[in-house]
């Protein structure tokens, strides 16, 4: 295929995947963007199969076939409660995949003999896809494990990380000024790849060792930053591939992925450098704590008694939580709302944006309940609404509405974040399991608030009695 048509259908695909990111900035757009980016995806494949310098189909087919597989069995058999973890394998093997296919391309070079024609930036290139590979490959497995339950949610803080992983950062520096001055100064029967290997090895222990401290409230930012990394390591393999279309792609997930790490820090009132390496949650509230803020003041309630609440309402306000998630009583929300809409109720939902374990956790799940965009409000559009609010229900949400954040206190690990001022309502109705501490790993004073009532049990299980106790009124 002529070199003038390839660079036509990349940009192409190019354009494809900007407006497959334009259209996922909003639910309404997200399934059309989510086309344009795979129809981008899918030109810039079979492109790259007809240009001349593929020469095994066999193998290409055969992969194909084997993920495409892997990808239908995947979508009809995840959960939506389980994409935080999908996003978090694929984030891993999208920056693995860019490792090893520019190792094998380095390997593939050197065998060539061509060595005395790589440059700079091609070197650079070559180290910035194995250090960033490696790193979000095992970051994304430690990232998954946590979002699973396979490892403990909590932070795990080995002593004397920082200082390891400070001599891990400075030996993945060496490492890639050794594999730079491998590639440009050596002689072809004299170089060899082992520098990017080692690279690539303490690049993926470093990633392990960074996200193991990094507790299950921080998930939605280390979420976004490992979709970031991938990103540029897809972007380091573009440039050694000299392929336009991966460096773009690469690029735009790369920016992307940072632009949503920094608005979830923001959404947090919190840096970058205090998620990855505070280990916030690692202390957990004591007993004497919650007893300072509980003691007799907690008010328990049955779900007939917050139906009869409801029943009498005129605007309810829904402010759901990973423990929804965890629950999977979307559907089971669904059925309430609609059934107090058919009383003339006002529903709406609070939406946090670092409510769950990833950016857009809730509204991924109300959306597959078929709850309607117009419901969802994000903080900043609901916070104003909640005194003219008559019932608060707030579904296994914790940190993101607790009143201790607007304290000055630094010792407080949530102090200063935003969040939902659920606390401003006439009623407050908490669906929880127990009076444990969120990920925080600190009491919640709402719990005992004058205004609240406790509905402790399992979310989906309180929702449906809250259905049967509203019909049977």
């Amino acid at each position: 295929m002529p070199i003038e048509y390839i660079d036509l259908a990349y940009l192409a695909a190019a354009i494809l995947f900007i407006l497959g990111l334009k259209g996922l900035t909003s639910p309404r757009t997200a399934v059309q963007g989510n086309l344009m980016a795979a129809s981008g995806m899918l030109i810039a494949i079979v492109v790259t199969l007809l240009d001349k310098r593929i020469v095994s189909f066999e193998i290409i087919i055969a992969g194909l076939v084997i993920g495409a597989l892997i990808g239908v069995v995947l979508a009809y058999r995840v959960p939506m409660t389980g994409i935080p973890q999908l996003i978090a394998v694929f984030n891993g093997f999208g920056g693995g995949a860019s490792a090893l296919a520019v190792g094998a391309a380095l390997e593939e070079v050197l065998k060539g003999g061509f060595v005395e024609g790589f440059d700079v930036q091609l070197m650079v290139s070559v180290a910035i896809a194995g250090l960033i590979g490696g790193l979000s490959f095992l970051g994304s497995a430690v990232a998954f494990g946590k979002l699973q339950g396979l490892i403990p949610e909590r932070p795990i803080l080995l002593p004397g990380r920082h200082v390891v992983n400070a001599i891990l950062a400075l030996v993945c520096v060496g490492l890639s000024v050794w594999l730079v001055i491998e590639g440009i100064w050596l002689e072809a029967d004299t170089a060899t790849s082992l520098p990017f290997w080692i690279l690539v090895a303490v690049a993926s222990l470093l990633g392990l060792l960074l996200v193991i401290p990094i507790g299950g409230a921080d998930m939605p930012v280390v979420v976004a930053l490992l979709n970031a990394y991938s990103g540029l390591a897809a972007a380091g393999h573009g440039w050694v591939l000299n392929n336009s279309v991966l460096i773009i792609a690469g690029s735009l997930v790369g920016a992307a992925g940072f632009i949503l790490t920094a608005l979830m820090s923001k959404a947090m009132n919190r840096s970058l450098v205090n998620v990855m390496f505070a280990g916030v949650g690692a202390t957990v509230a004591t007993a004497a704590d919650s007893d300072e803020i509980y003691a007799g003041r907690v008010k328990s309630a049955s779900p007939d008694e917050v139906a009869m609440l409801m029943d009498g309402a005129r605007r309810v306000v829904i402010a759901p939580g990973y423990g929804m998630a965890v629950a999977q009583a979307q559907h089971a929300v669904q059925e309430l709302t609609m059934l107090l809409e058919s009383r003339g109720v006002e529903v709406e939902f609070a939406i946090h944006p670092v409510a769950g374990r990833m950016p857009g956790h809730m509204n991924v799940l109300l959306a597959e309940a078929d709850v309607s965009y117009d419901k969802l409000k994000d903080m900043d559009e609901i916070n104003p609404t909640f005194r003219q609010t008559d019932v608060v229900l707030v579904i296994g949400a914790n940190d993101v509405v607790n009143p201790m954040a607007r304290e000055a206190d630094p010792s407080i690990p949530i102090a200063g974040m935003p969040i939902l001022d659920v606390d401003g309502a006439q009623s407050v109705v908490i669906i929880k399991r127990s009076l444990s501490p969120g990920f925080a790993g600190i009491p919640n004073p709402l719990f005992a608030a004058d205004n609240t009532l406790m509905l402790f049990g399992d979310a989906r299980a309180m929702a449906a009695a809250l259905v049967t106790a509203l019909r049977e009124g």
